[in-house]
């Protein structure tokens, strides 16, 4: 399905210095704030106290969420579970301050909000917990990489393997970077829209990969650099399609997901968007620069040389 038919390859690898050093410099400007700042955690990873509190009637989770902030809490998560009347509430640790006092002061304060509220348990989040989390999440994060280049590795050929993969951290240190200057809260949910991202990134790249493994074979007196701007102009309208499509859910949960959903979808959104740009400018590029032939992937029988405009183009010789 084609929305458009560009019949002119546009010369994307010709920018593709620029772009790479423009690339390079958000790059370094991610992992300095990264050192400088560090990511601001959320209680999961910090330790903090959780309390369920239920309503006779639905609640107000806005309301909720305004009376515990305006008690001095920062960062404080507010979510139904279960049903429109169970509340879960979860405060960070402060320091002198212990998880009965928390959850007695936060209790008397939606009491006096609204009388009919009562409180089904309240525990500690440990910071040990948090320790573990993160370390898993480190764990997932590098199976994650680690079998994408051994399946791109498997799939093509490991030029594309490698420069695939520094595209993908590309991203994801971009994410990370827009999370650590603005301060914005790291959570579980925001570190599942990373991994989301990796796996959606390396989608892009494959279909350009392959569009590029197939040009190979069909148009023999192309150098490489035609090749590459040939398979991404050809796929340009299947990109348009699918991240257009994806964004446009993406944006729907940013816009109207609430509270819960917000940072979860501002990390997708960030990540489709230098997704897209990473497989064109980045992961191409490097696969360019690092020396991709012919004969690194065409191991059959060669298509002649046609016009990559002929719908009959792709006869076997």
């Amino acid at each position: 399905m084609e929305f458009f038919k560009i019949h002119r390859d546009i010369p994307f690898m010709r920018h593709a210095l620029i772009f790479n050093v423009i690339s390079f410099a958000t790059f370094a400007l991610a992992v300095f704030f990264l050192f400088s700042r560090g990511l601001h955690l959320s209680v999961e990873f910090t330790g903090g106290t959780l309390m369920e509190v239920n309503y006779t009637q639905a609640a107000d989770v806005g309301k909720i969420r305004n009376t515990v902030a305006g008690l001095g809490f920062s960062d404080v998560q507010v979510q139904n579970f279960g049903t429109s009347r169970d509340v879960m509430i979860r405060l960070p640790a402060q320091k002198g301050v212990s998880t009965a006092q928390q959850s007695e002061k936060v209790l008397t304060a939606l009491k006096s909000a609204n009388s009919d509220v009562t409180l089904r348990r309240t525990e500690f989040v440990g910071p040990q917990v948090g320790e573990e989390l993160a370390q898993d999440g480190m764990k997932a994060l590098g199976m994650v990489v680690l079998g994408i280049m051994v399946y791109l590795a498997m799939r093509f050929e490991w030029k594309y393997a490698v420069s695939a993969i520094i595209a993908n951290l590309h991203d994801v240190v971009i994410i990370l970077g827009f999370f650590a200057f603005f301060q914005w809260e790291f959570s579980l949910a925001v570190l599942a829209a990373v991994l989301a991202v990796l796996g959606y990134s390396v989608n892009e790249s494959v279909v350009i990969f392959d569009r590029i493994r197939e040009n190979f074979r069909r148009y023999r007196k192309m150098n490489t650099v035609e090749i590459i701007n040939n398979a991404i102009t050809s796929t340009i309208s299947r990109t348009i399609i699918t991240h257009g499509s994806t964004q446009i859910m993406v944006l729907s949960m940013l816009l109207f997901g609430g509270p819960t959903l917000h940072y979860f979808a501002l990390a997708l959104t960030i990540g489709i968007l230098f997704g897209i740009y990473s497989s064109v400018f980045v992961a191409a590029a490097i696969a360019m620069w690092l020396g991709i032939k012919r004969e690194d992937l065409v191991k059959g029988p060669v298509r002649k040389d046609e016009d990559p405009n002929d719908p009959n183009a792709g006869a076997m010789v």
